[in-house]
């Protein structure tokens, strides 16, 4: 119960703050893909890489994370899997700024989280 816990909690920081002005909206799978080739999505507790062939792999906390990707209407749409749970299929916008991303879910209308990109 407590790793369920665990994971609903912090569900939004793998890949779901608000939109910030000085992040540009990447909108095509190509300027996405130049973005994370050979980079580590980090913060607190998270290292996740996002691989070019749509497969997504890491930790966070101190389970695994997996899943695959797709790029669909401007949109990063995932699967992803953390520590066996399912969090399911969302479609994200993305923005980055010098070796930063952030993710936000539904469509750019969910939660977001920011990453490093090492």
């Amino acid at each position: 119960m407590r790793k369920l816990s665990l994971v609903l909690g912090c569900a939004a920081a793998l890949f779901a703050g608000s939109a910030s002005a000085e992040l540009a909206i990447v909108s095509s799978q190509s300027d996405f893909v130049r973005l994370i080739t050979g980079k580590t999505l980090s913060r607190p507790l998270i290292k996740i890489k996002v691989a070019e062939d749509g497969r997504i792999s890491g930790k966070g906390a101190l389970w695994a994370v997996t899943g695959d990707w797709t790029w669909r209407d401007g949109f990063f749409c995932r699967s992803l899997y953390w520590g066996g749970s399912e969090l399911g299929y969302n479609c994200q916008e993305v923005r980055a700024s010098e070796g930063r991303v952030r993710f936000t879910s539904d469509g750019g209308e969910g939660d977001s989280a920011d990453f490093k990109l090492n």
